[in-house]
């Protein structure tokens, strides 16, 4: 039988996957929300074309080619 190994961080802390998800999403959201209200460019995926892009103040997008 397979000893589970237990991360020492997660021993101590006592935070689970799905919380440390939430905090990522929102840690992202809210960089985001700064860098719109400072008029910088912002980092994107576009699922539907399955490319990353960035996306400027004035809304327009330039995707990131393939070298």
């Amino acid at each position: 039988m397979e000893e589970l190994t237990v991360n020492e961080l997660d021993s101590m802390c006592g935070v689970s996957d799905a919380e440390l998800d939430y905090r990522f999403v929102e840690a992202v959201r809210i960089e985001n929300e700064i860098k719109k209200i400072k008029k910088l460019p912002i980092a994107g995926y576009d699922c539907k074309l399955k490319q990353a892009y960035i996306e400027y103040p004035d809304g327009s997008r330039e995707y990131v080619k393939e070298t």
